[in-house]
């Protein structure tokens, strides 16, 4: 069940690796662009937040950054805070790739979301079934 729950995962991520490549983004960019937006209530995060949010060193999100920076896709500031913070936000143009790569992935979580239900319903049993995966 577990090696089911795992293939439907990579399953997953290798449809948003192809997304994200059909719009010219790394899925390692994508997953920055989402982290950006996803932080309630604000629209900018500090590089260090960026890193800690993708599980990357800082030095990898700078790069992440500037690349998505040359590709129009992030503007960076200066925190007026803490001017040693640097501040990065979507710009238009990467709102609207966000936008379209967004809408791809709720479509096929909405297309897999049942079976990823049934595996986290049995995995959230104390016992587990010895019956097949979900959806198999």
């Amino acid at each position: 069940m577990l090696a089911a729950f795992r293939y439907t995962l990579r399953h997953f991520l290798s449809f948003s690796e192809t997304a994200a490549a059909e719009v010219g983004l790394a899925a390692q960019q994508y997953q920055a662009l989402l982290a950006i937006k996803g932080c309630a209530g604000r629209d900018t995060v500090t590089i260090n937040e960026l890193a800690g949010l993708l599980l990357i060193k800082h030095n990898s999100a700078v790069g992440l950054v500037d690349r998505l920076e040359s590709e129009g896709l992030v503007k960076r500031s200066i925190a007026a805070e803490d001017r040693r913070k640097v501040n990065v936000r979507l710009t238009r143009k990467g709102v609207r790739v966000f936008e379209r790569l967004a809408a791809a992935h709720r479509d096929e979580l909405r297309r897999i979301g049942p079976k990823l239900s049934e595996f986290l319903e049995y995995f959230s049993r104390r016992t587990g079934r010895t019956a097949g995966p979900p959806g198999r």
